[in-house]
Order: structure tokens, then C-alpha cells, then sequence
């Protein structure tokens, strides 16, 4: 994870005192500075900060290639280009690959080859030093933030990974092709798809889905080869994602606990902890971060029905109830995984007093909505709490802790796949298998469209990195190209399998990884789970643009 900042005006613009403070928030390793001055005069300065997370060593950025004169601002992790793993630094290795692809004849078409041969989350912004271009976009999913602004005169434009000030001007990059930019004209960006040839029917620019009805009825159980299947492309995906984390600079001696998941105690989230176990050595300890809020109406109503008692309300949240009750599930079938519940509670003068801050780093983002579940993830990337630690001789103790895990795993993108959003179960009640594959289909092409980038902003401010197991491209690939009554089945009832329609193959691997409580866990969107959403109104809607 990284932070950039990218300007070009026809004179240096400095970055300022506040904004540079932000950036650092995302990149504590390392701060550097780069400016270019392009053949009409004009100004290109660089900015990035560094959260070094891949290689052996703090790779300094902006990233510089002398004789040519190009520039690699890169914020992500590129797992593979062109279907090879990287093992080295993934910048440094794109920086080489793009200043060889300049110095070709055809150097925008190798240039474009090279960023759309790489699979992972990113942001980032390239000037070739050669052809005096600057391309700068986000991957296909929207997974890592990037934002822009128009300058004061024409020509003039600033690119950041997070906003300035709530000015409107700030916009999102928008996460559906690389753009190009040619300094020494300083014309109009121009717009590449991430597909050469543009195919209308690749869906995000990964891969086709499959519309295909079933020709008789069909039951998804246990033993159905597509739920292996599944746990196959989970357990690639993390492998990406939990093995070689580095320990923090300047720190050398080795950390226990490198990984946290973001952890309400639901489905998605459980079955990535379980997986999890499988992957990392014995002697590494998992973070389960789990958030509840005082929600002062919420509370009023507890109170009320306890006839005036005092109530526990952190406890009483949904998410600390699913939570505590599935880390149970989890050390029984995970014998000797040191997994430590965080239960961050965080009362409601604390979220007043970070409002403002979570207010700017959500921008443009700017409903009700997106300032609840920006709570949420923005004190549970924070990861401050109490865990419980048992002692020989006081019995268990509560102690406080902060996560020292700068990788944060999160469960995003299972129910878009696999039909775990209630609209799902409706399209089906209401047409079939058709309204249900077109349910699917819309869902999964919106992936793009999600807050990734907003929830990017909140999570890296405190120099933490979001990762997505479930929105890697190979694995969405293969779950568009699977059939929609492999991976939900409301033809059929619980009866059968057990668990409910929703997400069914989620459900039927959480079952075949001995968590048949998890198995049953119902949908819960974080707002609610954490009781963040409507804390001083019930009428408050959540499309209400922030006050």
C-alpha cells in the first residue's frame, strides 16, 4: 500500500503540509519526491510514500528509471504478469517491463500490453520519460483508489490517491481502462480499454459469464465437485495474500502475527479464517478484528426493555455475538492456531470526534450510508482493543491491544458471486433461473463500480492494506464462468443440504471445514452487525447525503 500524489501545471505545485501528513498515514516507510519538466515547460511533480509489503527490502518511490527520464508511481500488488508469478518487487519489476516496452517502435502499444498483463489490486501513475506520456488508472476491479482534479488553467491536472479537501472537483478515477495523457500537448486524456479488442460480453474485463439454464432440476450438496472446487481457488487466492508478509521496518525480529481479518463472525469472513489456519505456519498468530459501536439509539431501546438495568451494548452487538460464537467454532476445528479476538469497542464521543476525519477520506463518497460502514472499517483498521488473555493464576483477563498485522483480509465480493444478497432469492421467487442469472450477471458486473476505492482511503489511513481473497481475478473468473445453480440453489430447501439457498456453495464448504454453525450464519451488512448506521434517528435513510 501506498500513497501518490501526482501534479502537472505549467509551474511546481507543492504538495501541502496536510496532505503530505495523509499520504505518509498510508506509506509510514518511506517518503520521496521526483519532478520532470516536460518540452512545453510544464511542471510534473511526483510524490508517493511506501508501505513496503512485497520483496525483501523498502523499495523507495516514486520509482526512476535515469536515462530515460520515466516515473512509476505504483500502489498494489501485481501477483502475476502475464500469467508468470512475481517474486521479486512487483514495482521494480513493472518499472523494467514498461521502460523496455517504451524503447519499442510501437511504444504505447507495448506500454498498454504491459499494464493490462498484470493481475492484482492497483493504482498507479507512469511517465514515459520517452514519448513524454502519462498513463495513470486503477485495475479492473477498483480495488486500490486513485483520484483527480482539473487544474485552475487548461491543460493542468493533479492525481492523488486520496482528495485534498471535500472540494467537488475531486473525482474517481474510474476503474475501466488505462488513460493516457500527452504532456507535451497537454491534450485531453484519452481512454484504453483494458481489453485490446474491446469485447463487449468480458464482464469487468475478466472473463464471460455464464447465462446457461439447467436442462433438469439440479441439487447442490457436499459432495458436488464444485464446492472442492471452490476451496481450491480460495486456498490459490490466499496463498497470494498471507504468505511472505515481511515484518515491519526497521523491526528484525520475526512477528507472530503478520495477518488480520476483518471479522464480524459471519460466512465469508469465517470460512477465509479457517483457511487460513491451512496456509500459515503453527507458531503464527491470526488477528479477528471485530467492531461494535454505542449507538445512543440503539442503547435507549436496550435500557428501555432491560426495565432501566445497565446492558452490556458492545456485547449486545449482532457481529460481537456472531463473532465470539464463531471464534469458538474456529479454535475447536483449528486446534493449536493462536487466533486473538479484538474486540474493538468504540463509544459514540470517539465517533464524533473522528467524524470529520472519515468525512474527507470518504470524498466524494457522501450518504449515510458510506459514513457507517466507513466507521466501521476505519476503527477496525485501526485495530485498538481488548483481547482476553488466560492466566494460571487470575483466570482470563481482559488486556488492551493493538493489531500490529498490516494486512487486513476481508470478505467482499462473496455475495455478488455466489447470490448471498437477499435481491437474489426475490429474482428467483419472481422469475426463475433467468431473473436469477440476470440478478448474478448485474451484481457481478457493478464489482467495478463498488466503494473499493472509498473503503481503500479509510482502511490505508492507518497504514494498514485491504485484501480481497474473494475478488481475485482468477477466482472471479472461474465463479462467472460457473453455472448459476452451482453456487446458489433456490430450487431447492434446507432440507437437503441443511443451509439455506444463499451462497449455498460458501456454505456447503464451511460444513466440509467442520463449521456447520458458521454453515447457517445469516446475511448481515456491516452497519447493522456494528451498529454504526442510524445512531440518533430511526428515520434516517441511508441514500441521505451527509449533514
Amino acid at each position: 500500500m501506498c500513497g501518490i500524489h501526482v501534479s502537472l501545471s505549467p509551474s511546481p505545485q507543492p504538495i501541502s503540509p496536510h496532505l503530505e501528513t495523509c499520504l505518509c498515514n498510508r506509506g509510514p516507510d518511506f517518503l520521496g519526491k521526483e519532478r520532470r519538466t516536460v518540452s512545453n515547460g510544464w511542471s510534473l511533480s511526483f510524490t508517493s510514500t511506501v508501505l513496503a509489503l512485497r520483496g525483501d527490502h523498502v523499495t523507495k518511490q516514486p520509482l526512476t528509471h535515469p536515462a530515460s527520464g520515466s516515473v512509476l508511481c505504483w500502489n498494489g500488488e501485481a501477483w502475476q504478469i502475464g500469467g508468470r508469478q512475481v517474486e521479486r518487487n512487483d514495482g521494480e519489476a513493472i518499472l523494467d517491463l514498461l521502460v523496455t516496452a517504451s524503447a519499442l517502435p510501437c511504444a504505447l502499444e507495448g506500454v498498454l500490453e504491459i499494464l493490462r498483463a498484470i493481475e492484482g489490486p492497483f493504482a498507479f501513475v507512469y511517465y514515459d520519460g520517452v514519448t513524454k506520456s502519462l498513463f495513470f488508472g486503477r485495475d479492473r476491479l477498483g480495488r486500490r483508489s486513485l483520484m483527480f482534479r482539473p487544474g485552475d488553467v487548461p491543460g493542468a491536472l493533479t492525481l492523488s490517491s486520496i482528495s485534498e479537501s471535500c472540494d467537488p472537483s475531486w473525482k474517481e478515477v474510474e476503474a475501466d481502462g488505462i488513460y493516457c495523457l500527452d504532456c507535451s500537448t497537454n491534450s485531453q486524456s484519452a481512454r484504453h480499454d483494458w481489453l485490446p479488442d474491446g469485447r463487449d460480453d468480458c464482464i469487468s474485463s475478466i472473463g464471460s459469464f455464464n447465462t446457461s439454464l439447467p436442462s433438469s432440476k439440479s441439487v447442490l450438496t457436499s459432495s458436488s465437485l464444485v464446492v472442492g472446487a471452490l476451496e481450491e481457488q480460495l486456498l490459490k487466492s490466499l496463498r497470494l495474500r498471507v504468505l511472505n508478509i515481511p515484518n515491519p521496518p526497521p523491526l528484525d525480529v520475526s512477528s507472530s502475527t503478520k495477518v488480520a481479518i476483518l471479522f464480524s463472525g459471519g460466512l465469508d469472513c469465517t470460512v477465509l479464517a479457517r483457511l487460513v489456519h491451512e496456509l500459515l505456519d503453527q507458531d503464527q498468530g491470526v488477528d479477528l478484528i471485530n467492531v461494535a459501536f454505542e449507538n445512543p439509539r440503539v442503547i435507549a431501546q436496550l435500557e428501555k426493555d432491560a426495565g432501566g438495568k445497565p446492558v452490556n451494548f458492545y456485547e449486545a452487538c449482532p457481529d460481537r455475538i456472531t463473532g465470539r460464537k464463531s471464534l469458538a467454532e474456529l479454535e475447536m476445528v483449528c486446534p493449536g492456531r493462536r487466533f486473538r479476538f479484538l474486540a474493538v469497542n468504540v463509544p459514540y464521543s470517539e465517533t464524533l470526534a473522528h467524524r470529520d476525519q472519515v468525512i474527507s477520506l470518504i470524498h466524494p463518497h457522501n450518504t449515510e450510508m458510506d459514513l457507517s460502514i466507513a466507521h466501521a472499517l476505519y476503527f477496525a483498521a485501526r485495530g485498538q482493543g481488548i483481547i482476553s488473555v488466560k492466566d494460571t493464576n487470575l483466570g482470563t483477563q481482559d488486556e488492551p491491544y493493538t493489531s500490529q498485522a498490516r494486512v487486513l483480509l476481508s470478505g467482499l465480493g462473496a455475495d455478488e458471486l455466489f447470490g448471498g444478497y437477499g435481491r437474489h432469492a426475490v429474482a428467483f421467487s419472481r422469475l426463475g433461473y433467468p431473473g436469477l442469472v440476470d440478478q448474478l450477471l448485474l451484481d457481478v458486473s457493478r464489482l467495478s463500480k463498488r466503494n473499493l476505492g472509498r473503503d481503500d482511503r479509510v482502511m490505508a489511513h492507518w497504514g494498514k492494506e485491504a485484501r480481497f481473497p474473494y475478488l481475485d481475478e482468477c477466482l472471479v473468473r472461474w465463479a462467472m464462468e460457473t453455472p448459476a445453480w452451482e453456487k446458489c440453489d433456490f430450487e431447492n430447501g434446507e432440507d437437503i443440504s441443511g443451509v439455506e439457498a444463499g451462497k449455498r456453495i460458501l456454505r456447503l464448504l464451511a460444513l466440509e471445514l467442520g463449521m456447520g454453525g458458521v454453515a447457517k450464519e445469516k446475511k448481515r451488512a456491516i452497519q447493522f452487525g456494528a451498529r454504526t448506521a442510524k445512531m440518533e434517528s430511526g428515520r434516517v435513510k441511508g441514500t441521505n447525503v451527509i449533514s
